[in-house]
């Protein structure tokens, strides 16, 4: 009887987590149509047609707060952001997550305000040179990886969709409070394209996927 008990409660309790898996990512029958909208945009498996280039004064400059049919729009653009990774780490849905810096920081500087970009496992599972490990090698963040690179982050230029993460932004209509912290909710999610500046003759190398 304990036995049996015992395996009721294991199978209780993985329901419940399974079912706050679904509500935390937005796939819950009963998720809000703004959650479901944000799953759906990070799922997306085509690269955009066209990217146009944003700085984070762009970034900073769209639109927060505002009703879901207003920003969707924005969704639909394609966008590109240039600096360097001062930490690359991997999210809980198996994202992985670069906090792109303007401005190159030395080993031992402060963190400074960063845009973020997410490749999801849909673009980055199972490819070596886009896997944690292979753009830790190319990127050369700060912070992520074992190694520490003498003169800092390469510099990258990471492409792929615009989208609105509502949940991260904890000052609307304002930049961050304090060093280190992410500039708005906007971001590049997912990734599509990563080039890296060769500094030797100027010009960007993509790293293939």
């Amino acid at each position: 009887m304990i036995l049996r008990l015992a395996a009721l409660a294991a199978v209780v309790m993985g329901l419940v987590l399974f079912l706050f898996f679904l509500q935390l990512v937005g796939k819950a029958p009963w998720s809000p149509p703004a959650m479901r909208h944000l799953r759906a945009m990070k799922d997306r498996a085509a690269a955009p047609d066209s990217v146009a280039s944003f700085s984070a004064a762009d970034f900073a400059s769209l639109p927060h707060g505002r009703p879901l049919a207003e920003y969707a729009r924005l969704e639909q653009r394609g966008v590109s952001f240039e600096g360097y990774v001062q930490n690359l780490l991997t999210s809980t849905d198996g994202d992985i997550h670069f906090e792109l810096a303007p401005t190159r920081r030395l080993p031992g500087g402060p963190d400074t305000v960063y845009v973020t970009a997410e490749l999801t496992p849909r673009w980055g599972s199972g490819s070596g040179p886009w896997s944690f490990e292979g753009l830790v090698a190319a990127l050369r963040p700060n912070r992520g990886g074992t190694n520490v690179w003498d003169t800092g982050p390469r510099r990258a230029r990471v492409s792929g969709w615009l989208l609105y993460d509502f949940q991260y932004d904890a000052i609307p209509g304002s930049g961050p409070a304090r060093r280190g912290t992410r500039l708005t909710g906007w971001e590049i999610h997912p990734v599509t394209r990563i080039e890296v500046r060769d500094e030797a003759d100027s010009a960007w190398r993509e790293v293939a996927r």
